[in-house]
């Protein structure tokens, strides 16, 4: 039986295809990579905004597509967001697919496939997993997602997150460290923690973050650089600050999602921050030599041109290294959902894209001052167009942030570190020689 799996959305996401991979190949299945090769099909699929939803949709259609030129021998299973949210609509709307399973039932996709093998279907939504350490990687070897806690307890009034994925849970730091040490023994040298929050972990334990004490074991371990991803502004202390600055292995990188800059919509948002204390933590992560990534929605209901100019000054005057900016999405079932005040879509699309032209430029002139400067970096890649090597510096996040191409007159090895002096830009990409 040749299985074949398809996985969409965020990084959490692409853990918990990991260890579903796992799952499948020690039972003895084979894994394939593509669906005309697949007896099976499987998606793991997002459903956070519309955008997400449609190409989760658009790849069941495509997956059940393969299954009707099978004659139906080809099966088609559905997991993750999507089936827990909307299982009740997909079971009405698209009927053909063999298997629904829910966020917290990988545990359950063996059991899964074969009962699609005994030519029945198969619906589960209301499981929760039990820890695994076992992953199949679908990364480079030499970095990783650690994936450290589920849910969220934030409950901001746009977001489905908290229906979805249900409360904050930590996983125990036991068992996070057994997981990381296997990667670290298979090669990983940059290991990457993600959560809906990172700064909330272990707050399920005992009432207080336990990030710091989880990152100094990880330091123990051998890897040479740990990211954090996703740190909630409110709860970004002096402490955490600090030890960013100071560790040797943490990078000096923080991913904080503002969301927005004016206190009002911040305030309808449910989030739990206002202007001055984003100012104030911005000048904070700045001057410990941390670059700084955030993201922020524009168009939210009630964002009138004065509050949107808020949050243009606010970019501007404080010029974030990176940013990503996202149109409001009206989600099911949320309180943002049911404001009156909405934003038009084609004002939201004019405002996403003028802050993305903004935040370019700053990246742009930002890049100049790394012209003629030595920049530790990690070989990820080769473009064979540009005949050029792919690395990333430090504060440069896989995927996500620009990278810098280079050159060299030596023999270079994928996922090992090297000094690379920037002699120009190109555009936001930085271009160099390794020394």
């Amino acid at each position: 039986m040749k299985i074949g799996v398809i996985s969409l959305g965020c990084d959490k996401n692409r853990v918990d295809t990991e260890k579903m991979l796992s799952r499948i190949s020690e039972a003895g299945y084979e894994i394939v990579g593509s669906e005309e090769e697949s007896d099976i099909i499987i998606i793991n699929t997002c459903a956070f905004i519309d955008s997400a939803k449609k190409e989760s949709i658009d790849e069941i259609y495509s997956a059940l597509s393969f299954k009707e030129k099978s004659d139906n021998k080809k099966k088609v299973i559905v997991t993750g967001c999507l089936s827990q949210r909307y299982l009740d609509d997909l079971n009405k709307g698209i009927s053909d697919v063999d298997a629904y399973l829910g966020v917290c039932n990988y545990d359950d996709i063996i059991d899964a496939i074969k009962t699609l093998e005994s030519g029945k279907k198969f619906r589960c939504t209301d499981k929760k997993d039990k820890f695994t350490p076992e992953r199949v990687l679908t990364t480079p070897y030499h970095y990783a997602y650690l994936k450290i806690a589920d849910g969220c307890n934030n409950h901001c009034t746009y977001c489905a997150i908290p229906s979805i994925r249900g409360k904050y849970v930590s996983e125990k730091m036991d068992d996070l460290i057994k997981e990381a040490s296997k990667l670290a023994d298979d090669g990983v040298k940059e290991i990457i923690l993600v959560a809906q929050d990172v700064t909330r972990y272990g707050m399920d334990f005992d009432g207080k973050p336990h990030i710091i004490d989880l990152c100094r074991e990880l330091e123990k371990l051998d890897f040479e650089w740990i990211r954090l991803l996703y740190l909630e502004p409110e709860m970004v202390t002096d402490e955490l600050i600090e030890y960013i600055s100071s560790s040797e292995k943490v990078v000096k990188y923080m991913d904080i999602p503002f969301q927005h800059a004016d206190s009002e919509i911040l305030k309808v948002m449910g989030r739990h921050t206002d202007l001055e204390s984003t100012k104030k933590l911005v000048e904070k992560v700045k001057s410990h030599g941390i670059k700084l990534r955030t993201t922020f929605i524009v168009g939210f209901p009630g964002e009138t041109e004065e509050k949107y100019n808020v949050l243009k000054d606010f970019v501007s005057e404080f010029r974030p290294d990176y940013a990503g900016f996202f149109a409001y999405s009206k989600e099911d079932g949320t309180p943002a959902a049911r404001l009156k005040n909405q934003v038009d879509g084609r004002t939201k699309k004019s405002r996403a894209k003028e802050m993305t032209k903004i935040q370019t430029q700053i990246i742009k002139e930002n890049n100049n001052s790394y012209i003629g400067k030595d920049l530790k970096i990690i070989y990820d890649d080769i473009d064979y167009d540009k005949q050029m090597f792919v690395g990333r510096t430090e504060f440069q996040t896989p995927d996500i942030d620009s990278v810098v191409y280079f050159k060299s007159d030596k023999q270079m090895n994928i996922g090992q570190f090297y000094s690379v002096r920037i002699e120009k830009t190109d555009g936001i990409d930085l271009i160099g020689s390794v020394l």
